[in-house]
């Protein structure tokens, strides 16, 4: 952890533990089981939270088991009342949401991303402490190789625009159109498991049940259906928009904006009109520079 991070944690808790040594991103999730373990089996608290990286995925329930405790995850609240932890998080697809209580100590939770308000900052930051790394601990598994795909821009779970095809785009080629529009709003790309399976878009993109849940401003879904596994991935949208030629697609009962026509006949209007309105033809910053031309005036380039 940076210690830019430390200072903002400082900030909404009373305390904060460093410990030097775990890095999830290069170390393997068993030597951060291990190691997490290791501290926490003395602490004991009352719950423990996650992100929602495949990491704490994969470490959360196998360490609320070994501390004897319950786990939970996708959560998008976490309450204590009457001393327990609930947790609310959505079932059936989407479909509705269910609350949780979790009985056994510590609790244990991962939380989906953006589904919750920043913590309010204390005037006083608290107590940061640094813990010593212990013991060594002997870890019987090991990365051998990894693969990570080139992403351009923030990840999709932190995006506030989201542009987002579905497989009635019909080919792999309408979504350089969807990117073009992406750019001019700031956005970012995604795509439905159905576009990700038949190999348009890499799978880094998917939205859904099976893929990345994410909590834009703004999703905007052109030809897509809107089944409920991919809506279970944008629930936490804070505004859906729709493009799609099928006036009884689902993704209609769920959007506040929706659009009934071929996606062929509005995305690259739709960018036209979006490039004039957000100023970005008019008011781009423009690069100056001052020179002497060869009659020896001043001379201005653009």
């Amino acid at each position: 952890m940076t210690e830019n991070a430390v200072r903002s944690v400082a900030l909404a808790a009373d305390s904060v533990k460093t410990v030097s040594g775990i890095d999830v991103a290069e170390t393997s999730p068993e030597a951060c089981f291990a190691r997490l373990h290791q501290i926490l089996r003395d602490e004991l608290p009352h719950c423990v939270v996650f992100g929602n990286g495949v990491a704490a995925q994969e470490i959360a329930p196998r360490l609320a088991y070994r501390l004897g405790g319950s786990c939970a995850g996708d959560a998008r609240e976490v309450n204590v009342v009457g001393g327990k932890v609930r947790v609310n998080r959505a079932v059936y697809g989407g479909k509705a949401m269910a609350s949780i209580e979790l009985r056994s100590i510590p609790a244990v939770v991962w939380v989906r991303a953006r589904a919750m308000e920043p913590a309010v900052e204390q005037d006083v930051p608290g107590i940061v402490q640094a813990i010593e790394r212990g013991e060594d601990i002997l870890v019987k598994a090991e990365v051998v190789e990894r693969h990570a795909e080139a992403v351009e821009g923030v990840r999709l779970e932190d995006a506030n625009i989201i542009v987002s095809g579905g497989r009635g785009l019909g080919s792999a080629a309408p979504f350089e159109r969807l990117q073009s529009l992406a750019r001019t709003m700031q956005a970012e790309m995604a795509a439905s498991r159905a576009a990700c399976d038949l190999g348009w878009v890499p799978h880094s993109w998917q939205v859904g049940q099976s893929g990345k849940k994410v909590a834009p401003e703004f999703y905007l879904a052109i030809a897509l259906s809107g089944s409920s596994q991919h809506l279970m991935g944008a629930a936490d949208a804070k505004q859906i928009a729709a493009i799609n030629i099928d006036p009884e697609a689902p993704i209609f009962k769920h959007c506040r904006f929706g659009i009934v026509e071929d996606f062929d006949k509005v995305v690259d209007l739709l960018r036209e009109k979006l490039a004039v309105k957000l100023g970005w033809i008019l008011r781009r910053p423009r690069a100056r520079c001052f020179g002497t031309s060869s009659t020896g005036g001043s001379s201005t380039f653009f």
